[in-house]
């Protein structure tokens, strides 16, 4: 099953982000998105993920757009509840938003502040796996 989603998660980067949507490519993104540190009691900047942003109307799963510290896009995370994943739930438009998607990771998170029940986190990775370390500090 994990070999499954892997697969799929791999061919997100041909999702289509909406034509209405502004390109994300440097922080701040556009309205409606919003600090989740602003939403959540989180810090401004997640070592191995960065500043993220979110827009409220999504949450739990999102999109949140992930920026280093010079405020370039680095990810499109998307926090899909365990309970969606063991009842075998279509996950449908996951878009990779801004610049095209170099990888994708997926790991188990217990819940955190914002997200609270436990969750995959599915990470659209814009930058090379080389680049992640922008995130990392």
């Amino acid at each position: 099953m994990l070999r499954s989603i892997l697969a799929a998660a791999a061919a997100l980067p041909l999702a289509a982000v909406p034509a209405q949507a502004a390109s994300p490519d440097h922080a701040p993104p556009p309205a409606p998105y919003r600090k989740v540190s602003e939403l959540a009691r989180l810090p401004d900047f997640l070592p191995g993920m960065g500043q993220l942003f979110v827009d409220p109307k999504t949450l739990p799963a999102g999109p949140f757009l992930a920026y280093d510290h010079n405020g370039r896009l680095v990810s499109t995370i998307y926090m899909i509840p365990l309970q969606e994943m063991t009842e075998h739930k279509k996950l449908d438009d996951l878009a990779a938003l801004g610049s095209p998607v170099d990888h994708v990771d997926m790991y188990y998170n217990a819940g955190h502040p914002g997200v609270e029940m436990p969750h995959y986190h599915i990470v659209l990775w814009h930058v090379s796996r080389a680049d992640e370390a922008s995130v990392a500090r």
